[in-house]
């Protein structure tokens, strides 16, 4: 597989990314004022119970569908692709109808013994029915992923958050009558009738491009002695093989990841807050700042998502030099990338808080979440990286590690430092991520890191850069008309905008590298 199909598919996902996260940001927005803090911490509680769920579901199997899909098509084995979709699916769905029945059925206790706040109740009864929805749209995406078509996944997301924006937009302002509870149903809602409509889209994609290439097939392979042969393979184990210990790995995290989400409002409690207080921070944490954070990472997620099957399939064809330059400039642009937000989000983290959702805490959590950006962006890629080499159980032991620090940072600083303790502690735990991640990387792909090129070069730029566009941007605040959202978004591009000239320009990148 060329570089320039990966730099193609992460170019589409990422457009669509993109969209997608510049939507949600202003839907974020939306609720925020819709439903208040504290009620945006209630709606944000249920999602570690969708996160588990969809583990069992639907993550393994996704990886697991897209990996042995392109080790197909890396071995120029191309009758079993389809066969591989249609076993994942049986499993996915099954697996998500049980689900759906055991979360709608003890929605109560959920809310009220595990997640510690009974008003999720009613929220976790709607999310519940959309799990069907959601394993069938995440195997036929691991198939495009597979067969390097990112296209369908990429449309497949923007639609979804679409139909789930004007959805909710359409009914709050019909029946919402600001009621905050309501509301919040209303928004878990929103997930359901999006995920439906994304599943439908993928349906029609998939069914549209293939009907009349599976009936040419059919008529071949019935007097093909080796599809009968290709029938008898061990698909079904295959697949197992594969997602069994993806799904218990991320099964784990998951449950870590869940538990952290739900600690944190009550180690706030502990700290001195209220309950109503504890699950306002957590929701302008979760809700408003950290939405800011992860918009960049649209890209390296997009680079993350085909460099899996990318790296399955060189490794299956011992393609070593793709594995090498794919893992090489994979790492310098996540460096990158990182270098940029972290700078974006310290110069106008405070500005984008306030101007964006005028809550000072808002911005307060950017300027500290920035410094997490650089590693947060490598740890994506260098795991998609580890993935794809099939040496999944590496990153899920890094990744418990770097919980497991996290969970006590929030047991025991957070009582004693408020929200600042967990913030540390994500800082702390995501370094050691990066670094066991890159540990891991350099014992398995020789890759040569350019340290000036990748960090200081991209350091000094947005820093000294930083200090004139922060002057720019207090002058033109003070004596401009202009609405300070626009000059403060104008001077974010043009920040950016000027960091990749200078890159370019001081030869820390090169238009070479995208050919090829």
């Amino acid at each position: 597989m060329s570089k320039n199909t990966i730099i193609k598919g992460t170019l589409i996902l990422t457009i669509a990314g993109f969209a997608t996260r510049f939507i949600g940001v202003f839907y974020k927005i939306y609720l925020a004022k819709l439903m208040g803090a504290e009620m945006m911490g209630v709606y944000h509680l249920v999602f570690p119970v969708y996160g588990i769920c969809f583990t069992l579901y639907g993550s393994g199997l996704q990886t697991s569908i897209s990996r042995l899909i392109a080790a197909e098509r890396g071995k120029n084995n191309k009758q079993n692709i389809k066969k591989i979709l249609a076993v994942g699916l049986i499993f996915s769905v099954s697996i998500a109808l049980v689900l759906s029945i055991l979360v709608y059925s003890n929605s109560e206790y959920i809310a009220g013994r595990l997640l510690t706040e009974p008003r999720s109740a009613s929220s976790l009864r709607v999310l519940a029915m959309v799990f069907p929805f959601c394993g069938i749209t995440a195997c036929i995406n691991g198939y495009y992923y597979g067969i390097k078509k990112a296209s369908v996944p990429a449309a497949s997301q923007l639609f979804e958050q679409i139909v789930r924006v004007l959805s909710v937009y359409i009914i709050s302002t019909i029946i919402g009558n600001g009621d905050v509870t309501l509301t919040c149903e209303l928004a878990v809602f929103g997930i359901v009738l999006g995920e439906i409509a994304s599943n439908v889209y993928n349906i029609i994609c998939f069914v549209k491009g293939n009907l009349k290439s599976t009936r040419i097939r059919y008529e071949i392979q019935q007097k093909n002695p080796f599809f009968t042969a290709a029938r008898k393979e061990r698909i079904p184990q295959n697949i197992l093989k594969l997602a069994v210990p993806l799904t218990s790995n991320r099964l784990l995290i998951s449950i870590l990841q869940s538990f952290e989400a739900v600690l944190i409002p009550n180690m706030l409690k502990s700290s001195g807050l209220t309950n109503a207080e504890a699950l306002s921070v957590y929701g302008i944490l979760t809700g408003m700042s950290m939405p800011f954070i992860m918009f960049p990472s649209t890209i390296t997620n997009s680079f993350a998502v085909m460099l899996l099957p990318a790296v399955s399939e060189a490794q299956a064809a011992r393609n070593d030099r793709m594995i090498d330059n794919t893992t090489s400039i994979s790492i310098k642009y996540s460096l990158l990338i990182g270098i940029l937000s972290t700078g974006v989000f310290i110069i106008f983290g405070n500005s984008l808080g306030m101007e964006v959702y005028h809550n000072k805490l808002a911005g307060s959590f950017l300027t500290t979440l920035a410094w997490l950006c650089p590693f947060l962006y490598l740890t994506t890629t260098l795991g998609s990286i580890i993935n794809g080499l099939g040496k999944a159980h590496i990153t899920f032991f890094n990744t418990v590690i770097g919980l497991s620090i996290r969970i006590l940072f929030i047991l025991y600083l957070v009582p004693r430092k408020g929200i600042a303790g967990y913030l540390i502690g994500l800082l702390v735990s995501q370094l050691i991520i990066s670094f066991l991640d890159g540990f891991a990387i350099y014992r398995n792909v020789p890759v040569s890191i350019h340290a000036i090129d990748w960090i200081v070069k991209p350091a000094l730029i947005i820093f000294f850069e930083g200090l004139i566009i922060m002057r720019f941007y207090n002058y033109l605040v003070t004596t401009s008309s202009t609405h300070p959202l626009i000059i403060l978004l104008l001077c974010c591009f043009v920040l950016s905008a000027g960091y990749f000239i200078l890159l370019l320009i001081t030869k820390a990148v090169s238009l070479k590298e995208f050919r090829r």
